[in-house]
């Protein structure tokens, strides 16, 4: 018998989990978009706590700057989702990037059908990363650019820095 990998057991029974918090939520909220703004909600509280679990586990050092940080945010995927994203299309300012997941264990088990087409699966996602780097005092947008669920090549996670109003 081949031996058990854990990571796999852990990350299927994870992806298992949240399609059931996902079913139960399409129970109790009214509309998709309230969905959609639930997942994010999530995971943003996820993120706020999820950060220290990070900065404990990876001892990393504070970024030096945006590429430092997306890195990391590649990293964290690694650690917690067991997956590799590609980070690329930065903006020419370097203050804007996309984190690509060619393969997701959320969405393994996974098809939406017509009338879901708008509910966001995975917004947890989004939602995370704001929170988490919100800890750190680095205010950003985050938000699914494309999804493999809903016919695209890839899932891309768009992250964008917010400029602090220098007038504050």
């Amino acid at each position: 018998m081949p031996p058990i990998d854990n990571k796999k057991v852990n990350t299927d029974l994870f992806a298992l989990t949240y399609g059931s918090i996902i079913s139960q939520l399409l129970i109790d909220c009214a509309d998709v978009e309230d969905v959609n703004r639930q997942l994010d909600r999530m995971g943003y509280n996820i993120g706020l706590r999820l950060v220290e679990d990070y900065l404990a586990r990876s001892s990393s050092p504070r970024c030096r700057d945006f590429r430092d940080m997306a890195e990391k945010i590649q990293h964290a995927f690694q650690m917690y989702l067991n997956v590799m994203p590609t980070i690329d299309h930065w903006s020419p300012g370097s203050d804007e990037f996309s984190i690509i997941l060619w393969n997701n264990p959320l969405t393994e088990f996974v098809e939406l059908p017509d009338s879901l087409q708008n509910m966001n699966y995975l917004n947890v996602l989004p939602g995370v990363i704001r929170g988490a780097l919100e800890m750190l005092s680095v205010p950003v947008r985050a938000w699914i650019k494309s999804d493999h669920l809903k016919g695209d090549n890839e899932t891309e996670i768009r992250i964008q820095a917010i400029q602090k109003d220098s007038n504050a």
